[in-house]
């Protein structure tokens, strides 16, 4: 049956995004917006799984419904893993994203592209109104960081971010082409049949 599944987020672009990826099943999306009352987690497990799973889980428990959260992010090995789990603050303040580009920039100014390969990675978690992860899921796209920004689309790195094959980043890529392509619609689509089931058959 039709029912509501909270995304963990106060984005509207990554809730539209996921609600564009997601539109097959039946269920609503919704984000944090409408929940006022909802905690502010502390992304503090040190890894891109665990901090999936304690906002999943944390939001769940307070709000008392299904929530499907995740943690992504950008990682560029020549960089020793950075911004890894602290893309989003990777500048100092949480989702600037005009200086954290402007960081990455200045870190890889004088990187050839050989030592520009990056990949975006999501872990998507579900929990149940219990507080319990029923299900997890992992994708990761890889292309390079270019040298100055692309395109206006998407957020966070995604006017940086080429995907070689297509000779564009993900801020100039059409949404369709993105999402048969990144690291959050590849985990969710690991987790499309778990949703369709448990959202036509079980859930407040």
């Amino acid at each position: 049956m039709s029912s509501t599944l909270v995304v963990g987020t106060r984005n509207p672009k990554k809730l539209q995004e996921i609600q564009e990826i997601l539109g097959d099943v039946p269920v609503a999306l919704v984000d944090l917006s409408g929940f006022p009352e909802a905690p502010t987690v502390v992304e503090n497990g040190g890894s891109f799984e665990a901090n999936a799973r304690k906002k999943a889980t944390e939001l769940a428990l307070a709000l008392k419904r299904w929530v499907l959260s995740d943690d992504s992010g950008l990682v560029v090995p020549a960089l020793g893993g950075e911004p890894g789990v602290d893309s989003a603050l990777y500048a100092g303040k949480h989702g600037d994203d005009e200086a954290n580009n402007d960081k990455l920039l200045a870190k890889l100014a004088d990187a050839q592209d050989e030592r520009r390969a990056a990949y975006y990675v999501c872990v998507i978690a579900v929990s149940n109104p219990q507080g319990e992860a029923v299900t997890q899921a992992e994708g990761r796209c890889h292309g390079r960081i270019i040298h100055e920004r692309g395109g206006a689309s998407g957020f966070g790195y995604d006017p940086l971010f080429l995907i070689p094959e297509y000779h564009k980043t993900f801020g100039e890529l059409s949404s369709r082409v993105k999402h048969a392509l990144s690291h959050r619609a590849k985990a969710l689509e690991h987790l499309r049949p778990l949703l369709h089931g448990l959202f036509q058959a079980t859930v407040n």
